[in-house]
């Protein structure tokens, strides 16, 4: 694309002589493995299994990298290689960085007081790759976990650096469509009638949201609807700045709603500046029309 560095060998035989080099120092976890973390983990996912409670409690497998973590304000211990490498790169105008993602591997589980150590490697470097956001290179590191000096699993991190593609601007874009199917037809339905409907199952009276073809609590397929009084508040949100997105004007607040009949829903916090949204705020319901073809539910603060 215009703008963009060219594919070179010598740069990228360059490349390549990183893999294999060390990405971080020998690491030690800024905490044993505990209790308190699990239970923070295991709430932030809803996970309730017993396997991570009691006497015999183990970690969940998928906190592998959280024990690694370095926190706000401690710098990883980077070696002078890796920095070396992402300084090549930003020098030959692939100066943007994106993650992509991330892959992990367990061998043992993690289980309160195990004491972590953890080291990185420079696993690959792709050769020069084009996409959407531009043309660049995929850097792969590799973590091995330990706990008592025995490999517990592999985390692997996957970013892109890449030079922006020239972009022309854009026309104004119309707000994104929602994915109308067989099993949400009806929910959306509702919405051009300005009602916000919740699943209720007819076995067992729980209500759901979003839509699903069975009943998550005791699977039966049998179903009505019941519509939303329009009370709710904020049970977590985010204030979106970047990536500017067309037809979004940032900055702007999503929420996730937790309506009074018992269910979530994620949608915009509007009438309030976005940096006023809390946890906890009341929100009430109302339909925006955005377009000739577009009404969505959002929810509007209607208190401290």
């Amino acid at each position: 694309m215009k703008g963009e560095p060219e594919a070179d060998e010598e740069f990228e035989a360059r490349l390549k002589a990183y893999e294999g080099r060390a990405a971080a120092a020998t690491g030690v976890g800024r905490d044993p493995v505990n209790q308190p973390m699990i239970r923070h983990w295991c709430e932030a996912m809803g996970d309730t299994s017993p396997a991570y409670t009691g006497p015999d409690a183990v970690a969940p497998p998928t906190m592998l990298q959280a024990w690694t973590m370095a926190g706000l304000t401690h710098r990883p211990d980077r070696t002078a290689a890796y920095d070396e490498l992402l300084t090549l790169l930003d020098a030959s105008g692939h100066h943007a960085v994106v993650a992509t993602d991330c892959e992990q591997e367990y061998l043992r589980p993690l289980r309160p007081g195990d004491e972590i150590t953890f080291d990185s490697v420079i696993e690959s470097v792709s050769g020069r790759k084009t996409t959407k956001l531009g043309a660049g290179y995929f850097v792969t590191t590799r973590t091995d976990v330990r706990a008592g000096g025995a490999l517990a699993g592999t985390h692997r991190f996957r970013i892109l650096k890449y030079a922006p593609a020239q972009r022309t601007p854009a026309p104004a874009e119309r707000r994104p469509r929602p994915v109308v199917n067989r099993d949400n037809a009806g929910f959306w339905e509702g919405v051009a009638r300005h009602e916000l409907l919740i699943q209720r199952c007819t076995a067992c009276s729980a209500p759901r949201f979003p839509w699903l073809p069975g009943c998550t609590a005791c699977g039966g397929p049998d179903w009505d609807t019941v519509a939303a009084g329009g009370e709710g508040r904020v049970y977590s949100y985010v204030v979106m700045h970047h990536p500017p997105f067309p037809a979004f004007e940032p900055p702007y607040a999503v929420g996730l709603i937790e309506l009074a009949e018992g269910v979530r829903i994620v949608s915009n916090v509007v009438g309030v500046p976005c940096d006023e949204v809390r946890i906890g705020m009341p929100v009430r319901l109302e339909f925006r029309r955005y377009d000739d073809e577009l009404v969505l539910p959002v929810f509007r603060g209607v208190g401290p």
